[in-house]
Parts: structure tokens; C-alpha cells; sequence
């Protein structure tokens, strides 16, 4: 690399070389240096990324750590990754050097994420708080694994708020049937919900699902994809997770409602959304028809927990629940344990009658010798 002063615009500007990933040598120009100090200090923090040398900035390490991952990741999932990175990591870490971030550091840090407040001037949630922090041990796991830093002092540290999310609702099939009636004005909204109460799918399942998805001769519908809205673009990508992927058995009456609702789209192609509608446009019906309806407000997410909660309520095991809604089993167990019937009471009795029946036969066995 060399630095020059650029005598036309009285600014300073350095010529540097970098080797591409198939070994290609390119030279380029960064300019517009005010002062050569300026060009300079530029000019050593791009041989510290080069050499992958952790002397380099803590803003220099997210380029390099964007450059591994983005790719890797699903565009939603990076977006969310960024936006932390962005407005949460930078402002507080983007100067200092990647070998020189102390625990004392984090914890700093920390105590000015849990100081912060929203734009309705709410705290940020312990959820929330987990989220951001686990983010930044990530960047600094990435920096240990390959790029030879020390250890990871987020890790030191230790998280901040935790992973127990806020209460779980849902509702009851008869708090449901009220939602529902509300729901009819807008046959859009009407449909929508009737998948999303009865199939248990996710909200950006539903937002993806086509006319092919439906095999109306099985009774079935198919879930491979997941719709999002980023930047302005609508995005389809997989599904959540591998287990996602499923096909799931419909009532018969949804089968029925799904195919007079597509019979009213004016020539919809079996690759089109059935549902070309917002997130938030679903989330202001959800208000609109609980408040009709005199149910309490749930989230979107929670048709889902009452779909679950239904299906348990119906006597159907762990393992048979979460293939139609594509989780694990043992994530059904977890997580709705409390909706499960109680066997603890059945489990004493049959211990009770299994002592008995033992000291009985001692009994026998003494009287018979």
C-alpha cells in the first residue's frame, strides 16, 4: 500500500493490492483523506484485515465477519444479524481493538443495553436483552474459532435477561368461533385464520402458501417455504427449520373453504400467493376481530399454541402433535407440559397395587412353606 497527496482536491488517497478468494491480485483506490494521518491509519487497519491480525477494530472484524457468514445464513435471518450488529454492537464497540475488548467491557456494555428504552419508553425485554447478547458472543466465537483471538470475554461475562419468553396464550375453540364470525366481512381474513387455527402453520408459512400446495383429493397441504417482507422485497425462503417441511392433513370442511375461497381469486395461477397480504395488515385484523369480539387480544404466533393446546386437549401424544406442526417432540414435551393431562396420580396407584400384589405373594409363599 502507499499514501499520496491528491494536489487537485488537497486530500489525501492510498493505492492498495488484495488477492482475491481464486488467488487474482486487484489494485484499487481509496480517496478523500482530509489529513495523510487519517490516510494512514486507514491504510494499517486494512493490512491488520488482510493479515487477519485481531490488532484490527472491532468495525473492521464485522466486515470480515460479514464477508464469512452472510452467505451462509437465510436473507431474514441476516437482517435481523445486522440490524443488531448496526444499531445495538457498533456504537459501542465499532473503535476498539478486537484484542484488547476486556469482560469489563461487556459488562459495561451491558448495563447500557439494560438502561436503554424503546420509543414508547418500555425497557428491552429479558427475551430481547438474551438476543443481543448472544449476538455479540457469536461475533466473538467467530474471531476465536478462525481468526486465532484469545478467548471469547462475552462468554466471560455471561448473558444478560433469558430465554423464557412472555407468557403463552391462546384461545379456546369457543373464543375462536367468536374471532371467527367477526372475521367473515373479509374473506382474506376469513381464510387466512381458518389455516392458521386449524393447521397450526406458522404466519410467514401461511404468507407463501400457492394454489399447488394443495392436494384437495388427499386432503392435504403442503408446507415448504416461508414468505418475508425485507427492504421492500418480498422474499420466499425455506421454512424455519428442516422439520418444517411437512405435509399436513386438513379437516374436511377447511378443504372445502380453501377451494370456494380460490374459486373467488380472478385467475390466480397455481404459483401465486393465496394470500398476498402484510404481516401487519393480519395483525391489525387480529385486533379488530378480538375487540368485535369480546376475546382477549393474543398474538398472531399463539393460533398456534391454541391449534397445539386443541390437539392435546383431543388426547393426541408429543410425537404425533409436533410432525403436524413440525417441531420436535420433545419441544412439544417442554414446552406445553402443563397441558398435558396429569398421570402423576394414575402412576401412585399402580405402584400401589404393584406393592401390594409383591407382599402378597411374600405372604403366600411364607404360608404355603
Amino acid at each position: 500500500m502507499s499514501v499520496y497527496k491528491d494536489t487537485k482536491t488537497n486530500t489525501w488517497k492510498v493505492y492498495y493490492r488484495f488477492t482475491d478468494w481464486q488467488g487474482k491480485t486487484h489494485q484499487s483506490t481509496k480517496r478523500g483523506f482530509s489529513t495523510k494521518r487519517e490516510a494512514l491509519a486507514w491504510e494499517r487497519e486494512q493490512l491488520h484485515k488482510v493479515e487477519a491480525d485481531l490488532d484490527m477494530t472491532f468495525e473492521s472484524f464485522i466486515d470480515t465477519y460479514t464477508a464469512d457468514m452472510k452467505n451462509r445464513l437465510k436473507e431474514n435471518t441476516w437482517h435481523t444479524k445486522e440490524h443488531i450488529i448496526r444499531t445495538k454492537l457498533l456504537p459501542y464497540f465499532a473503535k476498539r481493538k478486537m484484542n484488547s475488548i476486556q469482560p469489563k467491557d461487556i459488562i459495561a456494555w451491558q448495563n447500557e443495553m439494560i438502561k436503554c428504552r424503546d420509543k414508547s419508553g418500555e425497557a428491552y425485554s429479558p427475551v430481547y436483552l438474551k438476543t443481543l447478547h448472544n449476538q455479540l458472543s457469536a461475533i466473538f466465537n467467530h474471531a476465536v474459532k478462525f481468526y486465532g483471538l484469545k478467548d471469547n470475554p462475552a462468554a466471560k461475562v455471561g448473558n444478560m435477561g433469558k430465554a423464557k419468553a412472555r407468557e403463552m396464550l391462546f384461545w379456546t375453540q369457543e373464543e375462536y368461533k367468536k374471532f371467527s364470525e367477526e372475521m367473515m366481512d373479509k374473506p382474506v381474513s376469513f381464510y387466512a385464520f381458518e389455516m392458521l387455527y386449524w393447521c397450526g402453520i406458522r404466519e410467514g408459512e401461511l404468507l407463501a402458501l400457492t394454489p399447488a400446495d394443495f392436494d384437495f383429493d388427499r386432503e392435504t397441504v403442503t408446507i415448504s417455504k416461508s414468505y418475508q417482507r425485507i427492504g421492500g422485497r418480498d422474499i420466499i425462503t425455506d421454512p424455519k427449520t428442516p422439520k418444517s417441511n411437512r405435509t399436513i392433513k386438513m379437516p374436511e370442511f377447511l378443504c372445502e373453504e380453501m377451494q370456494d375461497y380460490m374459486k373467488q381469486l380472478y385467475r390466480i395461477s397455481k404459483n401465486d400467493r393465496l394470500f398476498e397480504v402484510t404481516k401487519s395488515y393480519l395483525h391489525h385484523e387480529m385486533d379488530r376481530g378480538a375487540k368485535a369480539a369480546g376475546v382477549k387480544r393474543i398474538r398472531i404466533h399463539d393460533l398456534r399454541h391454541s391449534h397445539i393446546s386443541l390437539l392435546i386437549e383431543m388426547g393426541y401424544s408429543a410425537v404425533a402433535i409436533a410432525d403436524r406442526v413440525g417441531h420436535e417432540s420433545i419441544n412439544i414435551t417442554y414446552n406445553y407440559a402443563h397441558l398435558f393431562p396429569s398421570t402423576q396420580s394414575d402412576m401412585a396407584d399402580k405402584l400401589n397395587q404393584f406393592r401390594k400384589e409383591g407382599a402378597n405373594d411374600v405372604i403366600e409363599e411364607q404360608r404355603r412353606a
